[in-house]
């Protein structure tokens, strides 16, 4: 997650998925430059790495050749205001296979307000979701990184979402609510009342199970 320095363990990439249980949350603790501090079980048996192979590393360790670099851009400006963001991120293991996973924080201030941790909370994606409308987003924003910079990535993400006319987080969260829907994994859903956020909160909140 610390953008300056991109310590990896060198990797080789495979085109194959983790096996992993989909079910479950996979949870780490960063400092404020996203050093990793703690990762739960799920963490460690998803990515590859030991324990003590995480400890101290950034948490970029995981991160996917296939990532482009503005949706991180995006996310930590959005954390370093201590705003919660939920991400679509494919990841990387110690094997080289790929898991993609949706993200939750939780920000921790000390006494004077300065952001010392990040809680983060991950779980799967979709597959259909990843296949149909991120994976070919992310191709495109990739493309335009390698050719003209992630400033224009950017400009061409806003352009999209402007079209869409809707914010990223926006218009994930249609892309998982619509998906769940037609599974009818929610057939008792009931549309929240309060207004957009109000409705936007009690969707991630479901979904974390927060």
């Amino acid at each position: 997650m610390n953008q300056e320095n991109q310590l990896r363990t060198p990797v080789t990439v495979i085109d194959k998925e983790v096996t992993w249980d989909k079910t479950q949350v996979i949870m780490s603790k960063t400092n404020a430059f996203g050093i990793i501090e703690y990762a739960n079980e799920v963490f460690v048996d998803v990515c590859g790495y030991e324990d003590y192979e995480l400890m101290g590393q950034p948490h970029n360790i995981i991160r996917h050749p296939d990532m482009p670099k503005v949706i991180f851009k995006v996310l930590w400006e959005n954390l370093k205001k201590g705003k919660n963001f939920h991400a679509i991120v494919k990841n990387l293991a110690k094997s080289g296979r790929y898991y993609w996973v949706i993200t939750d924080f939780d920000i921790a201030r000390d006494e004077n307000g300065v952001i010392v941790n990040y809680f983060g909370r991950r779980q799967s994606v979709p597959q259909e979701v990843v296949a149909m409308h991120i994976e070919p987003l992310y191709k495109k924003l990739l493309q335009i990184e390698a050719a003209s910079g992630v400033e224009f990535s950017e400009k061409y993400l806003v352009g999209f979402l402007e079209e869409k006319k809707k914010s990223y987080v926006e218009y994930i969260k249609e892309l998982i609510y619509d998906h769940e829907k037609n599974q009818a994994k929610f057939a008792h859903y009931e549309e929240e009342q309060d207004g957009e956020e109000e409705e936007h909160r009690g969707f991630f909140g479901r979904l974390f199970n927060r």
